[in-house]
């Protein structure tokens, strides 16, 4: 029985065995700051400061733009599977796919002309 899980076995302490060891590789390894400062005192890779003040706000246009590439990005991954299978599905795939890729060129022209793109 414990035949079958020792691939799984060996695989998770070897993976534990490498994470210890990496961490203790850099913390006695790597560089030591001069002084200790805290993490939240140091920007984020935007370079904006983590410490945000209530006076500071992002615009909706940021939000907008950020679901928007969400929304398009996941409804073109849906058409790698039907182009990967086409010659399974037929003829029928191939038309549903015509009229998605449609649906989804409509909701482009007509987030655009809204001027949902534009950065303001």
């Amino acid at each position: 029985m414990i035949r079958a899980y020792l691939p799984a076995i060996v695989f998770v302490v070897l993976g534990v065995g490498l994470g210890v060891t990496f961490t203790t590789l850099n913390s006695v390894l790597g560089p030591k700051p001069k002084f200790r400062r805290s993490a939240t005192a140091e920007p984020y890779e935007s370079g904006l400061p983590s410490e945000v003040k209530k006076s500071m706000r992002f615009g909706i246009s940021f939000y907008l733009v950020a679901m928007l590439f969400i929304l398009f990005d996941i409804e073109t991954i849906f058409l790698f599977p039907v182009a990967v299978q086409l010659k399974a599905f037929g003829t029928f795939a191939l038309v549903e796919l015509g009229v998605f890729i449609v649906l989804l060129f409509v909701a482009f022209v007509y987030v655009w002309r809204r001027g949902a793109l534009e950065w303001k």
